[in-house]
């Protein structure tokens, strides 16, 4: 859950973070990549993507269970005190951490756990899993940590099952922190995800979306669907084009398009299938595909057929009556154009 502070409280938080993370960063580990100055999700897969191309090949991926709601305050408090001497910083730091949360009128204690939503939660969580980085950089291990995300990349599976097996032991006797095992494993590098990235199999691996965030977009863009059904289709495109720059915007370091030229056939055949859904009757859709361009006996057959909308939009009528170049001439952002795009101007 998020703990979002008060306006005061954020601003004093903020003041706080902007004393502490010249103190704190320089000392963070270089595979640490999660809130940190000039650093981000970007920098953290490229890095993965580089651990891959050197050979190794087995990943270890360490998914915490809970951490932002199981951080020990004692055990944080310990690391932060190593560099804060000022016992009032040290104690405003404590009493931020022991705020309760209010859901619903009602205000719950807080006896661990480090409030998602505020400034300096995560400087805090970096300060606390330094520990882990530092261990496994005097390991000598290879790995990329974005906040609790955590990858470490061996060269064989049995390499992997040891480091997993040290690690759950090193993060519950050092940092009472326990690995969610139902989501952690050691697996090929190309069959999990990273921040929505995931690489391909070869010698010298390629990026690629992952299959995870394809489907999360889908399910987002549900509701536009419905929304559509009662309104002109150009105002559908106008609420569809930010969501498409901004994820491409994110995935712009893909080499592997194939996912992105699905997206863009999959959108066109859903703005389709809205439109055919406004088009209710046989007699409107007859009427339609005719002002379109259809002669009488294409758009007779298409308009009398007793196939579901999504059928139809992918029919050879709609694809004529509904060209790729009248969605763009509407202001549809194509994945793949805005892809090329971006890869220019970089």
């Amino acid at each position: 859950m998020l703990g979002i502070p008060t306006v005061l409280d954020r601003m004093i938080q903020q003041a706080v973070l902007q004393v502490l993370q010249p103190i704190f960063d320089p000392m963070f580990s270089d595979g640490s990549f999660g809130f940190r100055p000039g650093r981000s999700t970007h920098g953290a897969v490229v890095r993965a993507c580089e651990h891959v191309a050197a050979g190794h090949r087995w990943l270890v991926d360490l998914d915490l269970e809970k951490f932002f709601d199981r951080v020990n305050h004692d055990v944080l408090m310990a690391r932060v005190a190593r560099r804060v001497k000022d016992k009032r910083v040290l104690l405003l730091i404590r009493r931020y951490l022991q705020a309760g949360i209010m859901e619903g009128g009602l205000v719950s204690p807080r006896a661990e756990g480090t409030p998602q939503g505020g400034p300096l939660s995560p400087l805090l969580s970096n300060v606390l899993l330094d520990e882990m980085d530092k261990e496994l950089e005097h390991r000598g291990h290879r790995f990329v940590r974005y906040a609790d995300d955590c990858n470490v990349y061996v060269q064989s599976k049995a390499a992997g099952e040891r480091v997993m097996a040290s690690l759950e032991r090193f993060l519950w006797e050092r940092l009472r922190l326990k690995i969610n095992r139902d989501k952690s494993a050691v697996a090929r590098p190309w069959e999990r995800k990273f921040l929505g990235y995931t690489v391909t199999s070869n010698l010298q691996p390629k990026l690629k979306i992952a299959p995870q965030s394809v489907q999360r977009l889908r399910s987002k863009l549900r509701p536009i669907w419905r929304r559509g059904r009662g309104r002109e289709i150009a105002s559908t495109i106008e609420e569809l084009n930010p969501i498409i720059r901004g994820w491409v915007a994110y995935y712009r370091m893909v080499v592997v398009k194939g996912s992105l030229q699905e997206l863009d056939a999959w959108i066109r055949r859903k703005l389709r299938c809205v439109v055919w859904r406004q088009w209710k009757t046989p007699g409107t859709r007859y009427r339609k595909l005719r002002e379109r361009g259809l002669n009488s006996a294409k758009a007779h057959a298409g308009a009398m057929n007793s196939r579901g909308p999504w059928w139809n939009a992918g029919s050879t009528h709609m694809n004529l009556a509904l060209p790729n170049d009248a969605l763009t001439k509407m202001g549809l952002v194509s994945f793949l154009a805005e892809h090329q795009r971006l890869a220019r101007t970089s």
